[in-house]
């Protein structure tokens, strides 16, 4: 019996006690195409999102080089001539979540207002974008859609490409963010 009120203990301590929620597999997508001319798209499917619920904050993190592109030579340019991954390997985003609490988090999906910055290129720029977040069997799911305008990340794109290639990417972050403590919840 002292054991069972001890685990008992100690399973809603963890509930309560929650630090981060993580995944190393959350989906980047990146589409920036203009009609009429080569799809620009890519997609990348090793980004990792922490979410601290105690402090709102949300943070998401990709290697530039991660991204795959269905052409090898956009893949190749992506990398060596606009974002130069060599020189700048990671692109992260660190924001609050406006009025988050993660009682409130349930398998209904509600829209919150983020607020942050995004390093791009060796660049910070404060972006504003909602996400939809909802509890699912295996964690927490979240994603977010936000538009980024490359000449806000001094991405110089050469001339006989630029009308060729949108000046706004439009980007997509989704993934399931877990904790080890994330059972207990989903046990109920």
């Amino acid at each position: 019996m002292k054991k069972i009120t001890v685990l008992l203990l100690f399973t809603a301590f963890s509930i309560l006690a929650q630090d981060k929620f993580k995944t190393t597999t959350a989906i980047v997508n990146f589409e920036a195409s203009i009609p009429l001319f080569e799809e620009v798209t890519a997609v990348n499917k090793l980004g990792t999102i922490v979410l601290e619920p105690e402090s709102s904050t949300l943070i998401c993190s990709v290697a530039v080089k991660d991204f795959l592109f269905k052409m090898d030579l956009m893949q190749t340019h992506f990398n060596q001539n606009y974002l130069e991954s060599n020189r700048y390997p990671k692109a992260v985003f660190k924001g609050k979540i406006e009025k988050f609490d993660l009682k409130n988090v349930d398998g209904s999906e509600k829209e919150y207002d983020v607020k942050g910055k995004l390093y791009l290129h060796g660049k910070w720029k404060i972006i504003d974008m909602k996400a939809l977040i909802k509890r699912v069997p295996e964690g927490i799911q979240i994603s977010c859609n936000y538009p980024i305008s490359i000449s806000d990340f001094n991405v110089a794109i050469p001339s006989v490409v630029a009308g060729k290639i949108s000046k706004t990417a439009n980007t997509k972050l989704s993934g399931v963010v877990r904790s080890d403590e994330i059972r207990y919840l989903t046990l109920k």
